[in-house]
């Protein structure tokens, strides 16, 4: 059979550009989802007294039901169809939106924010593999393009509700997601979505699970599980048992441990994920007080900051043909650690040039990844593709944005009481009345309405320590980009051992390689 290899400049047939239109719309959407929930944050937490760490958890509920929805959506997508599960997608979006129109509290917030998630993971298990199969040759400048549409979605969706005004009701910025909803659910209409490059080979479904084994297995279930236990109030040994009886299963059933570099791939999406994704559901909160300082809402460094990843991610073509993209990912993850730093120290007008660093840095985090699983495991079709994205997300939402709250709130509890100790005052034991728990430990939280009615210099220390928290909060994600920049070295290092990195070619039943 022949392995004749399409020419990377070839153009797609104009259906699949139709295709590709719609499953950027779709993109579109999930990141209006985001954006529109990161810039109410604020407003929610004040309008139903929520603390630092229940908006971490909404921000988190937001990203790891993401994990659920594509996992299992990836596993049956080739019999139910990519147009059913984008039907399903469709049903969340409109659905989350009504449900957070009406909420009346943290578990209404939570709710709605977890059906827009199942619906971003479904858009996500559906669009992936698609453009990957549409473009079998060039699939990580493709999946570039594709996730282009989320910063694209970010600065729409930002732009639309920062004109709206700090004013306008939070309820109509949330509907806001409906325009491109409305939008991929009419573009989808009469598209016809190719076979997955697996299933046109001939690869079988036990093959396909071969690639992610117990080992690949162990880790998303555990997230998952892990997750629900703490939504449920599971104790750790229960936790553990279910983990270890599901993937336990899954391994006696496909009898693999799974492809070892897979495996160290989906954990490298977890510092990931956090890094880009965990920021991003915070940046606009944690900036605003330093932002305001020179007249600006907070959530204009998100829409910078994505106004690069939209530049470069058209880019990625280019960049890509000149660096592999594992040292694109190296280099990336070296910037985005210094961008960090520099956000969680910068006032005036270096907190745009900080923004800039930290935007050239996360730009190709999550398609270069995506594309680097798919260009490795092409026997392991939508599965290997789509659990990388979901590990991502799912550790964006338990440890990222939880983390980020956490850290807050425990910066606060500690910094007062060193305040109140330095100063012979009694700021703690005042304003630190709420006893909290975490899946990271126990704080002592703000009680924002003794806060409201405090003497003005009291409130005024109390703001301040409040302000330093959030900025100082970025100084621990700087962390996880300077881990990411060592295993994307040692990744470099063993490509090299092994001649230089190279994409794997699946065609017509036979595996060869090729030179990217």
């Amino acid at each position: 059979m022949s392995t004749s290899i399409t020419n990377p400049g070839s153009k797609a047939a104009p259906s699949d550009k139709l295709l590709f239109i719609a499953c950027f719309v779709a993109i579109v959407t999930t990141s209006f989802g985001f954006i529109l929930r990161a810039m109410t944050l604020p407003q929610w937490s004040a309008d139903f007294n929520l603390t630092n760490t229940q908006t971490g958890e909404i921000a988190g509920v937001g990203l790891w039901p993401f994990a659920i929805s594509i996992v299992l959506f990836s596993l049956i997508i080739d019999k139910v169809g990519y147009k059913n599960a984008m039907i399903f997608a469709f049903i969340c979006h409109v659905a989350s939106a009504a449900i957070t129109w009406f909420a009346t509290g943290f578990t209404m917030l939570y709710i709605g924010t977890f059906i827009m998630a199942l619906g971003n993971g479904t858009v996500e298990a559906v669009t992936n593999p698609a453009v990957a199969s549409m473009f079998p040759k060039q699939k990580t400048r493709w999946l570039n393009y594709l996730h282009a549409g989320w910063p694209t979605g970010l600065i729409l969706g930002g732009v639309m509700a920062l004109l709206m005004g700090p004013e306008t009701n939070w309820k109509l910025k949330i509907m806001l997601v409906l325009i491109p909803a409305l939008g991929y659910g009419l573009l989808m209409l009469g598209r016809k979505f190719p076979v997955n490059e697996r299933v046109s080979a001939g690869v079988s479904y036990i093959d396909m699970l071969k690639e992610v084994g117990v080992g690949g297995a162990l880790i998303i279930v555990g997230l998952i599980v892990f997750q629900l236990g703490s939504v449920f109030g599971w104790s750790t040994t229960i936790n553990v048992i279910v983990t270890l009886a599901i993937a336990g299963l899954f391994g006696l059933y496909v009898r693999s441990l799974g492809q070892p570099l897979f495996i160290i791939m989906l954990l490298i999406m977890l510092p990931l994920a956090v890094t880009e994704l965990g920021t991003d559901s915070w940046v606009a909160d944690l900036m605003g007080p330093a932002m305001k300082k020179i007249g600006l809402q907070g959530g204009w460094i998100l829409i910078y900051t994505s106004a690069i990843m939209v530049i470069l991610r058209f880019s990625a073509g280019s960049i890509i043909h000149r660096i592999s993209p594992v040292g694109l990912l190296a280099v990336c993850s070296g910037v985005a650690a210094l961008g960090l730093f520099f956000l969680s120290t910068a006032d005036g007008v270096m907190i745009l040039v900080a923004a800039t660093i930290f935007g050239l840095g996360k730009s190709f985090f999550w398609p270069t990844m995506l594309g680097l699983v798919a260009e490795r495991f092409p026997k392991g079709g939508a599965l290997t593709l789509n659990i990388a994205g979901g590990v991502g997300m799912i550790g964006a939402g338990v440890i990222g944005a939880v983390i980020l709250g956490f850290v807050q709130d425990k910066s606060i509890d500690s910094n007062l009481r060193a305040y109140d100790a330095k100063n012979n005052s009694a700021l703690h034991s005042t304003y630190a009345t709420v006893s909290k728990t975490s899946m990271f430990g126990n704080y002592q939280a703000i009680n924002s309405e003794k806060l409201a009615a405090a003497p003005q210099a009291e409130k005024e220390t109390v703001i301040n320590v409040q302000d330093d928290a959030k900025k100082g909060a970025l100084k621990t994600v700087a962390l996880f980009p300077v881990g990411m920049l060592v295993c994307y070295l040692l990744l470099g290092l063993y490509f090299k051992s092994q001649g230089g990195y190279k994409a794997v070619v699946i065609d017509d039943s036979r595996l060869e390689r090729t030179d990217v």
